[in-house]
Formats: structure tokens, sequence, C-alpha cells
């Protein structure tokens, strides 16, 4: 069996990684946009956490920004390691944004979409998969983890 050093790895991805990179991709590139258009931007400032000291307005461009960008990466990236990185940075940005996701609740913040505590509270354990599926999509922990074996 041929072992392929990182950044040597073969680039044909197994099909369902490519569907969930690429699902990953298009919730973000959707996602981004809302977080970017009028009325939803304004909403989404209920989302930001009271005791972060900073303009809410400027977390949720910012947020907004970031999905777009993490969203045409994990659409445009397919050679690793760069795949890798894209689902390590998507993953980062997932557990960066749990705070906010636990202030909506626990504050009994509307957003859009996220409008009563059944649904605030059923956002929560999504965060996990989302998570997951930016590492396993882009097969980052096979890639960035050295493998003990062979």
């Amino acid at each position: 069996m041929h072992s392929h050093p990182v950044g040597d790895q073969p680039e044909c991805p197994h099909p369902a990684r490519v569907v969930g990179q690429v699902a990953l991709g298009a919730l973000l590139l959707a996602a981004g946009t809302a977080h970017l258009r009028q009325p939803t931007r304004a909403g989404f400032q209920d989302a930001v956490p009271d005791w972060l000291p900073v303009d809410k307005d400027a977390v949720v461009v910012a947020s907004g920004v970031a999905e777009l960008a993490l969203g045409a990466a994990l659409l445009a990236t397919w050679r690793q390691p760069a795949r890798a990185w894209v689902g390590v940075a998507a993953a980062a940005f997932f557990v960066a944004v749990l705070p906010g996701n636990v202030w909506m609740y626990t504050a009994r913040k509307s957003v859009p979409g996220m409008d009563t505590d059944a649904k605030r509270l059923a956002r929560l354990p999504l965060q996990l998969p989302l998570i997951a599926g930016a590492l396993a999509a882009t097969d980052a922990v096979r890639t960035l983890i050295p493998s003990s074996a062979g």
C-alpha cells in the first residue's frame, strides 16, 4: 500500500466528502448573505452578547464576511493540504460563534429564524455537527495529523 505524505495526497476526495463540503460551503454563503442584508443584518445584532465590548453591527458584518469567505473557500479549495486548512478554519469559526448561540438562548434573544426558546435551544446542539462536518468533509484530521500506522 502506497502512503502519501502530507501535501501529496490524491486529489479525488470521497463523493460523500465532496457533497458535505459543497453543502457546507453553500450554507455559509447563504448565512453570510443573510448577515449582510437588511433587515436580517439588524436582526442578527441581538445575537451579539451585551458583555462583548464591541459594536454589534461590526460583529455581524465581520461574521457575514467571514462566512462568505469560508463558504467560497470551501467551494473553491480541493487540493490538500489547503482543503484541510479551510476545514479547520470553518470549524474554528463554528466554535467562535457558539457563545453567541448560547447568549441567544440564555438571554432569550430573538434573531431571524430563531424567535422562540425551543428554536434557540434546538440550535445549540447543531453546532457540533457543523464543527465535525467541517473537519470530516475536508478530511482535515487525516490530512493534518500524521498517522502512526504505516
